[in-house]
């Protein structure tokens, strides 16, 4: 919005009506300066809101790659497990022969370390899932403190800048039903003019 104010302030400040008018002039120069001020604070708010929200955002969602890598891993090593499991449950029905019960040691030696393996994984999950969503709230809080902080400041020299223009354009004792009354005036002397078509 502030990019199209800038555009309308400087169209109307190569208006001709300019050149012949000074009042006039220094309507829209004091409407072209609140205009500049008003996108100068709004490109301030915006560097402020990809310092202090968007970067943050996006370094947070860094995260997820290697926490959905330490997933995959857990799942590959349930996989893993559920295989040599299955394998050791078989031997396990077999009847006990020599060679049934060397396999089913081998079976269990090769169990162990990817069992182990495993835990492992799914222990670290299952301690640091929790506390990874627990501290989002605690990473974005500021985030969003700064936010609420670059709008307040960037709504409270809005109204500074509004505010200041309101006074330098503002012709004293006349309310806003008095200016209505003028321009309704002024536009029915426009229709009246025999070149204005009435439609």
């Amino acid at each position: 919005m502030s990019k199209s104010a800038v555009k309308i302030s400087l169209d109307l400040l190569s208006n001709p009506l300019c050149e012949q008018d000074q009042d006039f002039l220094n309507m829209v120069t004091a409407l072209d300066t609140a205009m500049k001020r008003m996108d100068a604070f709004n490109q301030e708010k915006v560097n402020q809101i990809q310092k202090t929200v968007i970067e943050p955002l996006k370094k947070f969602g860094s995260v997820f790659p290697s926490l959905n890598m330490a997933v995959k891993r857990r799942e590959q090593a349930l996989q893993d497990y559920r295989r040599l499991q299955a394998k050791v449950e078989k031997y396990e029905e077999k009847e006990k022969t020599g060679p049934v019960l060397a396999k089913l040691y081998q079976a269990r030696e090769e169990l162990r370390p990817v069992r182990e393996d495993f835990e492992a994984k799914n222990k670290q999950l299952l301690d640091e899932m929790p506390r990874f969503y627990g501290s989002r709230l605690d990473y974005f809080q500021p985030s969003f403190e700064s936010l609420i902080r670059a709008q307040v400041v960037y709504y409270s020299e809005m109204h500074k800048i509004f505010g200041d223009l309101t006074q330098q354009l503002d012709q004293p004792g006349y309310s806003d039903e008095q200016r209505e009354r003028e321009n309704e005036a002024r536009l029915s002397e426009l229709r009246a003019l025999s070149i204005v078509a009435d439609d």
